[in-house]
Formats: structure tokens, sequence, C-alpha cells
């Protein structure tokens, strides 16, 4: 039996839709993912969350430039994809490629034994973020709930 197809709209939960996240800075960014993740099923460690995270920045920033990050890694132990939606405060450096500071952030932790399909999930993302009026309009919503809504009405 194939797994069902993977979409932003199950992988992403209302729990993990955040909007004007405080952030001073990138490795906080990356520190809040972890500790919402950690924080909605306390069985995943937020530390190594965090260091995954870290580990994959290192081999270059996931900043994709026009204000957009999709910081992302691969996690022993996990079981499903857990997807993390936020804008924040005010736009952090990312280390873009494009050097423009980054306010609105999608995470994706995969299993480890990730497949071609979660690299499918991560262009789609990029494809849905290629999209400005897209992106203006998760940039404006002023609440979780319309936010998510957004994200998720783009998928149909």
């Amino acid at each position: 039996m194939s797994e069902p197809s993977l979409t932003i709209d199950n992988i992403l939960a209302p729990e993990l839709t955040l909007c004007k996240v405080p952030a001073s800075s990138k490795k906080r960014v990356l520190e809040f993912i972890a500790e919402r993740i950690h924080f909605q099923d306390e069985i995943l460690s937020d530390t190594q969350i965090f260091n995954n995270l870290v580990s994959r920045e290192r081999l270059g920033s996931t900043g994709i430039g026009e204000g957009i990050a999709i910081p992302h890694c691969r996690l022993e132990g996990l079981d499903r994809v857990i997807g993390v939606l936020m804008t924040l405060e005010e736009p952090v450096d990312f280390d873009a490629i494009d050097n423009q500071p980054v306010d609105l952030v999608f995470a994706l932790i995969v299993p480890k034994e990730a497949t071609s399909e979660h690299l499918e999930l991560l262009s789609q993302l990029a494809e849905r973020f290629n999209d400005s009026t897209f992106c203006a309009r998760l940039r404006q919503s002023e609440d979780p709930a319309t936010l998510y809504q957004r994200m998720a009405e783009s998928n149909h």
C-alpha cells in the first residue's frame, strides 16, 4: 500500500502556524521552531531538532530570497512530516541568497529516511512561495487562524 501523497495541508497543524513571532536572529527562529514542535509533541527533542536545523543551515542557508526561508532537516525516530509556518514580527538576517532579511518561514522536519516525496514537498513549497501575491497575503495575516487558512487554501 502506498502512502497518501503528502501535501502542505496534511503536514501543517493550526497549532504550528504562528503570526508575528518575535525573533531577533536566525538562531532564535530555529530555536523557536524546535521549541514549538517539542511543545506539540514532547517525545521529540527540541535540542535535537534545533541542532539538526543548524547543521542543515551550515550546508547553505535555507533563505530562498524575497524574505522567505524554508529551514528543514531530518529527524531520527520521526514517523511523519511536520511543518511549521510563521511570520516574524521583524525581518531577521538569514544569510539568504539575495541577502534580504527573512520574515516568512516555513520549516519542514522529515523522518530520517526521507524519500523523494519529501523533496517533492520542498519544491512544492518553494514554488508556492514564488508567488508574490500569495506571500503578501500570508504576511498580511493578523492571526494564526487566518494564516493557516490562507496557506491551506493555496493548495486547491
